[in-house]
């Protein structure tokens, strides 16, 4: 898609050109520099890209692929649970009998089975899923800081743009935490720059909207414009190059904005009431569902990397939050599963993917369903299924995934990865392959030490 020919590129090009030489004249402040960025430019084999977006939906809290997707019904009853598995349209792969709707679609998807870590707690678990880096420590107390690894899209940010005038990486409608931000969700040291479009709104809201978007009646784009002129007067006096990274973040964010003011575009991803009612209601008038919805129309706008985060919170006994189905009495993981999480999951899932293969988008939009970690085999007579990094399930679609492959198998319980196994740091190395960014491309930390974007492998076997 192409946005239409307006004044916009005119406009806003003195602005441009001074964001370059801010980044020109003081990156080493960001630890990044020219010679680092040619470096990272010509090191090793652009791959050919085979997706033009990535549409990450995290799965906040982890989700049991003893009960979705990699099920064992001959395991003894502690381990098996409650449910049934039922066949798909794939051949020798079951899934949860609460979702029948994601059976008839299986035949789109690859599992990845075998993905495994050690990280424990969500946050340090949670940094790990949203980053493709190992933290520092399993520690639950993990904060957030610029010191840690940047946000998938803000790698994408970096080094593979989205066009002019749209947002490379998007994120909402959530930010996560468990006691604490979690780490991963933007930029880091690469700069505010990179940050991601990020929307603190529900999309299902009848007046959802984004005022950053919308000018006031009395402010036209051509006054606008005037007093944009007015601050680039003042920045020049006031020699804004000896500015600190962080005022060139913020300088950038409002560049950012104004350019968005004037796409439409982006205006018309984010006008939700244009969609007919029919296709609001197959993915589901829920929060989720329409921010899945907004994720499609993103990609038509030319969006590159889509965060779309399941729930704020990790979980609870309240049927409006993730997937961390433990900690309660009387096994409350069966009703919250039952009832909310898996239904969710069987409406919203293949409704994206099939509206997406149905407009031709599929093929070069890859779609990563994925949480922090999977749950234990054996179920705890109190609390239900506990944390389990050791061996969880991840489902791809489209963009340059097979279709219709499992890869990798866990052993017959399910706790370990028996043939293949796959960690954080190869999904992320796979899908930069997949959007045509070199894995092991270096950027340059705050200390300017150069780092890979991934230190793992890109998964080629699940590559079409």
């Amino acid at each position: 898609m192409t946005t239409n020919g307006d004044c916009s590129e005119n406009f806003f090009a003195p602005a441009l050109t001074r964001r370059h030489l801010l980044q020109v004249g003081g990156l080493s402040l960001l630890g990044l520099h020219l010679p680092g960025l040619l470096r990272a430019a010509e090191q090793g084999t652009k791959p050919k890209a085979r997706a033009r977006a990535v549409i990450f939906l995290h799965q906040w809290g982890g989700p049991s692929h003893h009960d979705s997707f990699d099920m064992k019904p001959s395991a003894p009853d502690a381990i098996r649970g409650e449910f049934k598995p039922i066949a798909t349209n794939l051949a020798g792969v079951q899934v949860c009998e609460c979702l029948p709707d994601l059976a008839r679609v299986m035949n789109k998807v690859t599992l990845v089975r075998t993905l495994h870590h050690t990280m424990k707690n969500h946050n340090s678990a949670g940094y790990y899923s949203l980053t493709g880096y190992a933290p520092p420590s399993d520690d639950q107390r993990l904060r957030d800081s610029n010191d840690l690894f940047p946000a998938y899209g803000s790698i994408v940010d970096r080094l593979a743009p989205a066009r002019a005038g749209v947002p490379t990486f998007v994120a909402y409608p959530h930010t996560i935490s468990d006691g604490s931000v979690t780490p991963g969700q933007h930029a880091s040291f690469l700069g505010k720059a990179h940050d991601p479009f990020f929307i603190n709104q529900d999309p299902n809201s009848p007046d959802f909207r984004l005022p950053e978007l919308s000018l006031p009646d009395n402010l036209s784009l051509e006054r606008l414009g005037n007093r944009r002129e007015v601050l680039r007067l003042i920045d020049r006096q006031t020699e804004l190059l000896e500015f600190s990274a962080k005022a060139r973040g913020i300088d950038a964010h409002y560049q950012r904005a104004l350019t968005m003011l004037s796409s439409p575009a982006i205006k018309k991803a984010f006008d939700l009431s244009a969609e007919p009612d029919a296709v609001r209601q197959r993915y589901g008038r829920t929060t989720y569902g329409q921010s899945c919805l907004l994720a499609r129309r993103l990609v038509e706008a030319g969006a590159r990397f889509i965060n779309v985060y399941f729930s704020r919170s990790i979980g609870g006994q309240s049927f409006d939050s993730g997937w961390d189905t433990h900690g309660f009495n009387n096994h409350p993981m069966y009703p919250i599963l039952k009832k909310y999480l898996l239904p969710i999951t069987n409406q919203t899932l293949p409704a994206l993917l099939e509206d997406l293969d149905q407009r031709g988008l599929l093929d070069e939009t890859l779609v990563v369903w994925v949480g922090e970690f999977g749950r234990s085999p054996r179920i705890n007579k109190m609390a239900g299924r506990d944390h389990w990094p050791q061996c969880y399930t991840a489902l791809l679609a489209g963009g340059g995934v097979k279709r219709g492959h499992v890869h990798g198998a866990s052993d017959k319980i399910g706790a370990y990865p028996a043939s293949d196994p796959v960690r954080p740091d190869d999904l992320a190395a796979t899908m930069f392959d997949l959007l045509g960014i070199d894995p092991k491309t270096e950027i340059r930390d705050a200390l300017n030490r150069p780092l890979p974007i991934s230190s793992g492998e890109v998964i080629r076997g699940i590559l079409a």
